[in-house]
């Protein structure tokens, strides 16, 4: 089956002028293991990302943009259903999370149920069924991680091997789905396999950054004096059990990887703009969590600390959102469905946590959130974490482990004197009325209250 045929129709790539729909139309794009501050728009002094950065210029900026589960399944599933992991019940990696993941009431879903045409194209990531998901009119699955080069996919519930390169094959996908005529507005759900490991960049992208120095955080420095959870002895699974040393080699070529991302990014620019609809989209740009570069001696995520935590978020709508706006209050993914709920006008599910960022794309701040719940769950084949939830403010950051071999292991952090997370005050009699505070926080946000 060549790519093209999975769009039926004989007008399927014809450049059509669409009807401005009082819907917007909806592309959410996501990567995976993208560092918040892996574009160039954030401030990334190598990285150069120009079609990001015209989200950024063009749209809207989240400059304190979490996920409440720094791991791909459950922050996925948080994404889709505005939920925390502990309520929509992914909270690994495991394939056992493939039935559940068919039961998801998603944000899609509930589009396609109001006149929405809806499209997935990429790696869904929780489990590694790669067939077709409730609430979709177009399936182009990669089963389980997939392969950077000639995957696999599902189209439709029929699998076809692909040549080439994913990041282009994905896109090739996307932008057919796009240039398709539609007769309703649409939401395309386009997820990644890049930047995860094994960060292969595409061949014309393999030289790039080789002479640039690799910028590193203050916080791969960091002794680990305050953090007993990393210095657990091996048999624990603590610092001599957990993968440590990240090569400068891997830091490039993720980089490279998100090159390749990047271009594709600028191809759906072009064919939204092709075919009139650009204006009349809510462009969505984000990753599923984000990834330590040897802070705190760690690689990989899973850990509460910023770098694993925060994600890239970028949005485009011009009808609603200035450009250049730069917002700074706490968002998190679970805010994306409501999000595309509310534009969409959708029905929404009472049982969720996230809001919609709507009101923040007008300046409405008060009554915005103050704090968030982040959470973690120890998954047996990566032992170094343990189980923790954390309550994150404007400035500051309290991690409770709660697992009993973790007692006296908790963690308080100043961010605003101590943005890189290095010195715990978690005994520092000054830091005691902060420390009451933000475990009466933590509580009253478990609690749902």
């Amino acid at each position: 089956m060549r790519r093209r045929d999975f769009l039926s129709g004989a007008g399927a790539w014809a450049l059509v002028a669409r009807p401005a729909h009082q819907r917007p139309n909806i592309v959410f794009i996501i990567t995976d293991d993208q560092r918040w501050d892996g574009m160039s728009c954030a401030g990334h002094p190598v990285l150069k990302t120009p079609n990001m950065d015209r989200i950024a210029r063009e749209g809207a900026m989240f400059r304190n943009a979490f996920v409440t589960t720094p791991l791909c399944s459950p922050s996925r599933a948080s994404f889709l259903t505005g939920q925390y992991a502990h309520r929509h019940g992914v909270i690994d990696n495991q394939a056992g999370n493939n039935e559940r993941s068919h039961r998801l009431v998603t944000s899609p879903r509930l589009l396609h149920g109001a006149g929405y045409e809806t499209a997935f194209i990429g790696k869904w990531h929780m489990g590694d069924d790669d067939t077709p998901r409730p609430g979709f009119d177009r399936w182009v699955g990669l089963k389980g991680q997939g392969r950077y080069y000639d995957p696999r996919l599902n189209i439709n519930g029929k699998r076809v091997q692909e040549k080439g390169y994913v990041t282009d094959i994905l896109t090739d996908y996307a932008v057919e789905f796009l240039r398709q005529e539609h007769k309703r507005p649409f939401c395309l759900y386009l997820g990644h396999k890049a930047v995860h490991a094994p960060f292969t960049p595409a061949q014309r992208h393999r030289h790039l950054y080789t002479t640039e120095p690799i910028p590193y955080s203050p916080a791969v420095k960091d002794t680990l004096a305050g953090k007993p959870m990393l210095q657990r002895p091996a048999s624990a699974g603590g610092r001599g059990g957990r993968p440590t040393g990240f090569p400068e080699e891997k830091i490039r070529d993720q980089m490279r990887a998100l090159a390749a991302v990047d271009e594709g990014l600028g191809r759906v620019f072009e064919a939204l703009e092709e075919t009139g609809a650009l204006d009349d989209t809510l462009l969505i740009y984000t990753s599923d969590n984000g990834y330590f570069w040897n802070e705190h001696g760690l690689r990989d995520k899973r850990a509460a600390y910023e770098d694993s935590v925060r994600i890239p978020l970028l949005m485009r709508y011009p009808r609603l959102i200035r450009p250049g706006t730069v917002i700074d209050q706490l968002v998190a993914n679970i805010d994306i469905g409501p999000t595309v709920l509310e534009v969409g006008r959708a029905r929404r599910r009472k049982q969720v946590q996230g809001r919609s960022l709507a009101p923040l794309w007008r300046g409405r701040m008060r009554g915005w959130r103050t704090s968030l719940l982040l959470e973690y769950e120890q998954e047996a084949r990566y032992p170094y974490i343990l189980s923790w939830k954390a309550v994150r403010t404007n400035g500051w950051k309290y991690i409770h482990y709660t697992q009993e071999e973790a007692r006296g292991s908790d963690e308080l952090y100043n961010l605003r004197e101590d943005p890189y997370e290095l010195k715990n005050l978690i005994r520092d009699p000054a830091a005691r009325d902060d420390l009451e505070r933000l475990k009466a926080e933590l509580e009253r946000l478990v609690q749902g209250r």
